[in-house]
């Protein structure tokens, strides 16, 4: 969230082979902000320096809004299936 690029996101777990789980973040972006590769590179930089390795982030998935419930809370469940949005 400290990213200037970065409106909402939300980190899960997912099962991955060789670690058994990886760290997936779902991320919202600012208006004047496109997803590509770049950005990615960035962002997964931004957050790695600043986490122990074992805590790294993985993958990072790019959406349009988060799902939520009535009450505003992230549903996380649907951003550990692949392709949550």
């Amino acid at each position: 969230m400290e990213h200037p690029a970065v409106l909402e996101c939300s980190v899960v777990g997912v099962p991955d082979p060789l670690r058994g789980q990886a760290i997936k973040a779902v991320i919202t972006l600012n208006g004047g902000y496109q997803p590509d590769r770049a950005l990615e590179k960035e962002l997964r930089e931004f957050c790695n320096s600043r986490l122990a390795e074992y805590k790294w982030v993985r993958i990072i998935e790019f959406v349009d809004q988060l799902p939520k419930t009535i009450s505003g809370k992230i549903r996380k469940v649907e951003l550990r299936q692949p392709a949550a949005l």
